[in-house]
């Protein structure tokens, strides 16, 4: 009797033994299963961190290469204001200097016609031959002495005005100074100044002698009388 409880006892525990092991078993194998599990997570997850770095790092070169090119931007915006300012600058200097020496021009012209008129009606005495009559002349030339006596001026003062233009371009109505830009019979500077006459300034020789007759008298009195500043200063 005592050895069948015995032989009880041993199979009970050898089978609470392997119920045992089989739980044990059981229980590694759900563990290495989470283990198996938990090992793709973790690549996932540094997977994301790792492309979450790369992310930051590319704003971070955006934000710098935007920086620098606002920074380029306004380095250039800078450069062509003060280009600007300074071409301003020079234009204002050069318009002062032209209206300077225009106003010097004309007080000359003032003083030498107040002289003229003062010393023999305008008339600057004259070396030359004095043409009897335009028909003397062929061109530019005799549309300029017909014109000067349409103007009012007397045969006399073609010697003089021939002269001037003769230095000034040579009869020449498409003359043009490469240096300075004065164009035509009576260099007019700019040549856009006969505009005032007519528009065919640049082609027609009586426009411009209309003009240059204009010009001459408004500054000088006479042909005469600009030839005469002509001489003593290399300009009229």
């Amino acid at each position: 009797m005592n050895r069948l409880w015995s032989r009880v006892g041993v199979r009970v525990t050898s089978v609470g033994l392997l119920m045992s092991s089989v739980a044990g078993g059981i229980y590694l194998g759900q563990s290495r299963g989470v283990e198996a599990q938990s090992a793709p997570v973790q690549l996932v997850v540094q997977a994301d961190a790792d492309e979450m770095q790369l992310l930051k790092e590319r704003q971070s070169q955006h934000a710098a290469a935007r920086a620098w090119q606002r920074e380029a931007v306004g380095d250039a915006a800078a450069k062509a204001a003060a280009a600007a300012k300074a071409a301003a600058a020079k234009a204002r200097k050069l318009e002062k200097q032209a209206i300077e020496k225009e106003a010097a021009e004309e007080r000359a012209a003032e003083a030498n016609k107040r002289k003229a008129e003062a010393s023999g009606g305008g008339t600057v005495s004259f070396t030359g031959s004095i043409p009897a009559s335009c028909d003397e002349f062929s061109g530019n030339r005799a549309i300029g002495c017909a014109l000067m006596l349409q103007a009012g001026f007397k045969i006399d003062q073609f010697g003089c005005l021939d002269r001037l233009w003769t230095k000034e371009s040579g009869w020449n109505h498409r003359a043009s100074n490469p240096t300075s830009g004065a164009y035509g019979i009576p260099q007019a500077l700019p040549g856009s100044k006969m505009g005032s006459v007519a528009d065919d300034w640049r082609t027609n020789p009586a426009t411009q002698i209309k003009w240059g007759l204009g010009y001459v008298e408004g500054r000088y009195g006479t042909p005469c009388g600009a030839w005469s500043h002509s001489q003593s200063s290399g300009w009229y």
